[in-house]
């Protein structure tokens, strides 16, 4: 797997992960949040932010599954969501699970981190569980 490699505006994000935490940029002059991370915020053009930890919560706004035919391909494909976290802001991250027939739009979603092997932690969502009732 390839890692990221931090930038300057995306280095808290991705150490972030190291603490299984999921941060987003928030504008210090209009309380703007954003991600993908940028070095201004959208509305207001202020390049001042600080990170904020959300809640991991959401719901799945689109996604793809991907298909390509090869002998590889006996491999399950990844379910990619467009996740709108309950913040206010999107992102895309691997959906698990599920089967790729049970996925919907809606679907309520909740983060986990995976380590993929090598120490490296990766934000993947998965349906939410309901809590019982007693």
């Amino acid at each position: 797997m390839l890692k990221p490699v931090p930038g300057a505006e995306d280095r808290f994000y991705f150490e972030g992960w190291e603490r299984r935490q999921l941060l987003v940029q928030r504008c210090r002059a209009c309380g703007q949040l954003r991600h993908p991370p940028r070095p201004w915020c959208p509305s207001c053009r202020d390049p001042l932010w600080d990170p904020l930890e959300v809640s991991g919560l959401g719901e799945v706004y689109s996604f793809v599954i991907p298909r390509k035919p090869s002998p590889a391909a006996m491999l399950p494909f990844p379910i990619v969501a467009l996740v709108a976290l309950t913040e206010g802001v999107r992102m895309v991250a691997n959906l698990v699970g599920i089967e790729p027939e049970d996925v919907r739009i809606g679907l309520r979603v909740q983060l986990e981190f995976a380590e993929t092997g090598d120490g490296f932690l990766l934000p993947l969502f998965r349906p939410q569980v309901e809590p019982t009732s007693p």
